[in-house]
Order: structure tokens, then C-alpha cells, then sequence
């Protein structure tokens, strides 16, 4: 409002300069007694004389106050201050000429404007919209999606981006930001749409968000219309009735039971594979260690041998009654010997003392 009375006001001068102008320069007669006429209704009746110096005394102060008020004007409008996470958009005649960052600057009066953009980051709901820390659906748009199983499910997005591109969010479009959300609203239902209702509740979201997040980026990208999307979160997802939520929720319920199960039986596995490994191991060790024993056993019996056999070459006969006399000396001790004649009744066991049958 205040912006409009300005350039009234300054209209007005410049059609009163114009004027002042046209009259000390003009020397058409009847402009100038036009121009008389006009302004003789602003003041009281006079002499010819003394009316025609009082208008002209009457036009010049017309003339001179309101380019004094101009010129202060031009002068306090030349400078302009950019706030912090904002930028300035300066125009010469219209034509979009540079970006100021922070701070403050200087810029021609009545020829250059600027416009001040916020570059931080924005937020915007899509399927809710916050009122004293409550949602309330359907309000900024319809929640309610349709997924690849023909399921109806309702999903609030919220949606964060920045301007990174102050000349083509002013000039490439429009308005920008409802290009966005209408972006956004495209994107959201077409990838809702690739899932069962089943994993766009439950175990999708993450990778829906990014396929969502990847999709709107590349649609801003051919846009060009100057908004960097910084992030997509899915804030709640809901069946549409009651009914539908109670079924879901015995589901998810479930699930999570199975998961626990599934995270104790994984648990028991870590705690007991070590133990069963260590037994393993110590079983695997003792095996070696008893075959390295036998082995070592057995090519010691095998030196035996071979050295009894050479012995056995050379002396054949004195070695079948050494080992005759030492396999006796083995067996007999653990034997217990009955002595008969065959015909009579009696038996008679003799008494073994110190390894010798006594009768």
C-alpha cells in the first residue's frame, strides 16, 4: 500500500516538472494561458499583473517542494540492508541485474528495484498441516493414495528445500513453489502406487522417500525454476478406516514377534556355534594327538621287528625259543592251569608261587 502512494507521489512530480518545463520553455501563448487558467482556481482574484506573477511564484513552489521531497526520497531510497539467510534481487528497468548477499548496499533510485528472498530452509507439510502442534487431515491436500495392490492408505509427507537460484525462482516461473508441491504431489502418488499397501506401511518407507527424493530433484532439475529439494520424510502412514488400522496393526504386531524370535534364535546361534566350534577343535586336537602316538608306536614296533628279523637271520633258531620263552612269560601268568590224566576224577590245580606251579 504504502509502495503505491509512493509512486503516485512520484507520478505526480514528474507530471508537475513535465509542466514547469513546458511553461518557461513553450512559447505557445495558450498553453501557458491553459496552465493560468488552471492554476488561478487554486488562488484569489487579482490584477492581470499580479495574478500572472502570482501563478508563476505559485507553479515554481508547486515545482520546487515536491522535487525536494524527490530528491530526499531518492537519496534515503538508495541504500537498502539484506538480512542475514537472505538475498537481494536487484532490476534495472525490469531486467534482473545481480544478487546481493548480506549486508548493505547501494542502488540507483527510481531506476534499479530489489527484491528480498529468504535462502534458508523451508518446510511444507503434503496430506496434513500443523495447528497448535495437531494434525488435521486433508487440509493442505488429500492424504489418501492408492497402492499397487488397489489398497487405499493415508500418507503425510513433510518436504524441506531452499532457493538456490534467486533469479530463476522470480523469473522461470510464476510461482515457483506451487510448481513444487504440485512436483512433489505427482511424484508421491506415482511411486506410492509401485507398492503393496503391506510395505508402504511397514518395511518400504526408506526406500519409498528416496525414489520420492530422487524423483522431485530430477523434475526441479528440468524445471529450473530456481528450489533445491533438501528432504523428503514420511511423518505418518494410516489405513483409511479403523477397521483397516486394527487389522494392519495385528499384522505389524506380528511381525514384530517374528522378528523377536527370529533375533533370540539368531542370539542362541552366536552364543552356542563358539562353544560347538571350541569342542570341535579340542576333538580334532586329541585326534591328532592319538594318531601322532600311534604312529609313533607303530614305527617303533616296526624297528622292533626289523631289528628281531636281522637278529632272526643270523640266528634262527636260539630267536624262535627267545620269543617261544618271552610269549610264555607273557601269557602264563594270567593263566590258570588244571593237570589231569584224563581217566581219573580228581582234578588237580596246583598252587602258583612267585610265577611257579608247585604240586
Amino acid at each position: 500500500m504504502i509502495g503505491k502512494i509512493l509512486e503516485y507521489i512520484i507520478t505526480g512530480i514528474i507530471v508537475l516538472s513535465v509542466i514547469f518545463i513546458l511553461y518557461n520553455y513553450v512559447s505557445d501563448t495558450s498553453f501557458r494561458i491553459s496552465v493560468n487558467n488552471f492554476f488561478s482556481k487554486f488562488t484569489n482574484k487579482k490584477s492581470d499583473e499580479e495574478d500572472d506573477k502570482s501563478q508563476k511564484i505559485n507553479l515554481k513552489l508547486l515545482l520546487i517542494i515536491p522535487l525536494i521531497v524527490l530528491i530526499i526520497y531518492g537519496v534515503f531510497n538508495s541504500f537498502y540492508t539484506v538480512k542475514e539467510s537472505h538475498v537481494g534481487v536487484v532490476t534495472l528497468f525490469g531486467k534482473a541485474s545481480r544478487v546481493e548477499e548480506a549486508g548493505l548496499h547501494f542502488k540507483i533510485p527510481f531506476i534499479e528495484n530489489v527484491r528480498i528472498l529468504d535462502v534458508s530452509t523451508h518446510g511444507q507439510s503434503i496430506g496434513y498441516e500443523i495447528k497448535d502442534s495437531t494434525q488435521t487431515y486433508g487440509n493442505n491436500e488429500n492424504p489418501m493414495m492408492i497402492t499397487s495392490d488397489f489398497n487405499f492408505v493415508n500418507v503425510d509427507f513433510y518436504m524441506e528445500y531452499r532457493i538456490n537460484d534467486p533469479i530463476a525462482f522470480l523469473y522461470n516461473s510464476e510461482d515457483a513453489e506451487l510448481i513444487l508441491t504440485n512436483e512433489a504431489m505427482s511424484s508421491i502418488r506415482g511411486i506410492i502406487s509401485d507398492y503393496s499397501v503391506d510395505d508402504v506401511m511397514t518395511t518400504a518407507k526408506g526406500e519409498i522417500q528416496q525414489k520420492i527424493r530422487d524423483s522431485i530433484t530430477e523434475k526441479l532439475k528440468n524445471r529450473n525454476i530456481g528450489i533445491q529439494l533438501i528432504n523428503v520424510l514420511i511423518q505418518d502412514v494410516e489405513p483409511p478406516t479403523q477397521e483397516v488400522f486394527d487389522a494392519f496393526k495385528s499384522v505389524e504386531t506380528a511381525k514384530q514377534k517374528a522378528d523377536t524370535s527370529i533375533n533370540n534364535a539368531t542370539r542362541y546361534r552366536n552364543e552356542q556355534l563358539p562353544k560347538a566350534e571350541a569342542e570341535a577343535d579340542k576333538i580334532k586336537q586329541e585326534a591328532e594327538a592319538k594318531k601322532a602316538s600311534r604312529i609313533a608306536e607303530a614305527e617303533g614296533q616296526v624297528a622292533r621287528f626289523e631289528k628281531m628279523y636281522a637278529e632272526y637271520k643270523n640266528y634262527p633258531l636260539i630267536t624262535k625259543k627267545r620269543l617261544f620263552y618271552e610269549t610264555m612269560e607273557d601269557l602264563l601268568p594270567n593263566l590258570k592251569v588244571i593237570i589231569t590224566d584224563g581217566n581219573t576224577q580228581n582234578v588237580l590245580i596246583p598252587e602258583r608261587t612267585g610265577g611257579v606251579f608247585d604240586e
